[in-house]
């Protein structure tokens, strides 16, 4: 018999996990996101191929749009970027204890590498040179 703790299933599901447990769901969802994209990718191609321009056309539409651009653009560097940062923790486990530290450093880094290139290609959308 399981011994009774007294916790409720709200109390039980309540997020608790802190920098580490959203960088661990942010990394699977951004993994996702790689997936979908490359997907849509394959198929689009395999359409121009197999049925010709129009279903094609309409997909590439779709992913090479703004929102999907900067969409990818999110979730590959965020995906590299992590997985960098679990890289470096699993060669030197002595950085285990700065893992908080080390989200910070993460999201320092990946700010400005996304800011800087989004806010030029949503600047080259609305005013073409």
């Amino acid at each position: 018999m399981p011994a009774s703790r007294g916790v409720s299933v709200l109390q039980a599901l309540r997020y608790r996990g802190r920098q580490g447990m959203f960088a661990w769901t942010l990394h699977r969802l951004t993994g996702l996101g790689i997936v979908l994209f490359v997907g849509t990718h394959v198929v689009a191609a395999f359409f121009l191929q197999q049925f010709g321009d129009p279903l094609a056309t309409a997909l590439t539409a779709f992913y090479e749009s703004w929102f999907t651009q900067i969409f990818v653009y999110f979730c590959v560097l965020y995906h590299a970027l992590n997985g960098g940062r679990l890289a470096l923790m699993d060669l030197f486990p002595g950085l285990l204890r700065y893992q908080h530290e080390l989200v910070w450093l993460q999201w320092a880094v990946f700010a400005p590498a996304f800011l800087v290139p989004v806010f030029f290609l949503i600047r080259s959308g609305l005013f073409p040179s």
